[in-house]
């Protein structure tokens, strides 16, 4: 491959989402009409406003700064458990969901419009996989801009909730086969088919189960999963995109990995970060990513 090209992708492209304030390790956002105070340990730096000032509807705990479990909290009357948001006409539920999450992770916009354009421009029909595919956003895109897509995630809710999205974005007719399944079996099954795909898109987490209790542990199952993808590639391949949290990697090692696994081509790479709307200069570091393209 030819030596990887670093950039850092700012996510600022949301009217429904802002990062209001950021430091001391939380930080205060905004998913629709409710305000929320999680907490990041990116965030390093003083707050713009004191964290006792923040004005929330709901507050996540965490029992220590390295673990994601803890609580939700609420100044008053509880937010719905679930409201719409939306990105570049596509809809979705946000949610106070486990482990501090949201049910969307809001720098991902910036592979959703990268992997638009790269379909709309191919000119000709395009497969597309995403692996560990959550709720759905990158399906939805994919599809938007004319792809068949397959999406799979071992969590039945979020295949669900996946749907859901899709019918709310005027999808629920869209090419998407929504797949509960473990991705390592289901890619391994894919390669005894002779499945091809032109595109596919991986996120996958530090730690997770499949729906039948596999195992997944990224040090020792992602370099397996990488070398999957290169032999599911189709002879005209678009792109990978691989998205890494949680894990002490670099963004050359997240890389260097995806470039010899794909064996060729070019490989850009850095971090994924969200600017912050309270006038201060700031990005908020979010995870690593890696884009490979022939």
């Amino acid at each position: 491959m030819s030596a990887a090209n670093f950039e850092l992708l700012v996510s600022d492209d949301w009217s429904d989402y802002q990062l209001l304030d950021s430091g001391d390790m939380r930080k205060l956002e905004r998913f629709g009409k409710v305000r929320v105070n999680r907490p990041d340990p990116q965030a390093l730096w003083r707050p713009k406003a004191p964290i006792a000032s923040w004005k929330t509807d709901a507050t996540f705990a965490s029992k220590d700064d390295e673990d994601e479990r803890g609580a939700w909290t609420f100044a008053g009357k509880p937010p719905p458990d679930e409201w719409p948001i939306g990105w570049n006409g596509l809809k979705l539920n946000a949610r106070l969901a486990a482990f501090r999450h949201m049910g969307v992770f809001p720098e991902h916009s910036v592979h959703w419009r990268w992997a638009m354009d790269q379909v709309k421009s191919a000119g000709r029909p395009v497969k597309a996989l995403n692996l560990f595919g959550y709720t759905g956003m990158m399906s939805l895109a994919l599809a938007k801009a004319g792809a068949e897509v397959v999406h799979l995630d071992a969590s039945p809710k979020s295949i669900a909730q996946g749907r859901e999205n899709a019918a709310m974005s005027g999808l629920e007719g869209a090419p998407i086969r929504w797949i509960c399944d473990d991705a390592m079996k289901f890619v391994e099954r894919e390669i005894r088919r002779g499945s091809k795909y032109d595109a596919i898109v991986l996120d996958p987490p530090k730690f997770g189960r499949g729906p039948k209790n596999e195992t997944w542990r990224f040090e020792t199952d992602y370099p397996k999963l990488l070398e999957h993808v290169q032999a599911l590639m189709s002879d005209r391949p678009l792109f990978v995109i691989a998205t890494v949290y949680a894990v002490r990697l670099s963004y050359a090692a997240v890389a260097q990995s995806l470039g010899g696994a794909m064996g060729g081509g070019k490989v850009t790479c850095g971090e994924m970060a969200i600017r912050e709307t309270s006038g201060r200069d700031l990005v908020l570091p979010t995870g690593l990513f890696a884009r490979w393209t022939p």
